[in-house]
């Protein structure tokens, strides 16, 4: 069963690390002194974040990782293991977002973003998991999802569909840890709007994914303006939720929802599916 962890001088792994939540999840572990496996798609800010954080070769590894792509994952995982000998902190924090009509989506949309935020976090669980079993000592798993997995606001499909699924991932995770009596605890991050880079996503889109293509249609130009308005309009920071999660894991915080307003609506949608009622629909 799980148990809290000593995160003290441990070794935390952070995929997204370069910036927004990941950079404060970084910070955060880093006031423990712990070693840091930083991971992230941009090479350059994870240069400067060495920088600016000071960090040394001694406690950290900058990983360049796609996570979208398996091998950058397993190939993560065993650098972090071989250095560190343990992981005592798995933050799965990398996503990506993308804002049109559900029929606007193309089949390489849909495959980029349930790569990046849903089979990232599955092959981590993969990997680390295991080795995290072997190590017989407590550890945690956060997994970064958001408040749209647990509502489905429209002009969002592809990413609502892949953070329900984090949710549903995480909550199937921690009822199998529990029943193996394991030492590693689990939670789900769901935060609301929050003042990071991710509506700029689309820069760091793999060309496999296919180029960036701005929504055409008058509605799908609209959730993406306002996508972009909330996040720069968010009032929780980034390193408040950082904080949040710390808080969390000491407290063995299974769901982590910082911005509590955003409670009536999960309700909302609770009693809807207990009562058989149709969505309301949201005010476009």
């Amino acid at each position: 069963m799980s148990m809290s962890v000593q995160l003290q001088n441990g070794t935390a792994v952070i995929t997204g690390a370069a910036s927004g939540i990941g950079l404060e999840l970084a910070k955060q572990a880093l006031e423990l002194n712990m070693n840091l496996v930083l991971a992230d798609i941009d090479s350059e800010s994870l240069l400067r974040l060495k920088h600016d954080l000071h960090l040394t070769d001694a406690k950290s590894i900058l990983q360049q990782t796609d996570v979208s792509d398996e091998k950058d994952i397993a190939l993560l995982c065993e650098k972090a293991f071989q250095k560190f000998g343990s992981v005592e902190l798995l933050c799965n924090n990398a996503g990506v977002s993308l804002n049109r009509l559900s029929w606007m989506h193309s089949h390489q949309d849909w495959e980029w973003l349930m790569n990046v935020n849903l089979f990232s976090v599955a092959h981590a669980i993969r990997y680390f998991v295991p080795r995290m079993l072997d190590q017989n000592s407590p550890a945690h798993i956060v997994n970064t999802a958001s408040v749209a997995g647990l509502l489905s606001t429209p002009g969002m499909a592809a990413y609502n569909a892949s953070k329900h699924s984090v949710v549903t991932l995480s909550e199937t995770l921690y009822q199998e840890l529990h029943t193996l009596k394991a030492p590693i605890g689990v939670s789900v991050l769901c935060p609301a709007w929050v003042p990071t880079q991710i509506h700029l996503a689309q820069r760091n889109r793999p060309d496999r994914f296919g180029s960036h293509q701005d929504p055409s249609d008058p509605l799908s130009m609209k959730y993406d303006d306002r996508m972009s308005s909330a996040v720069q309009s968010g009032k929780m920071t980034a390193t408040q939720i950082a904080q949040e999660v710390f808080l969390a894991i000491q407290k063995q915080q299974f769901y982590i929802i910082p911005h509590r307003r955003i409670n009536s609506l999960i309700e909302q949608r609770m009693q809807e599916i207990l009562h058989l009622q149709n969505p309301k629909v949201s005010e476009s």
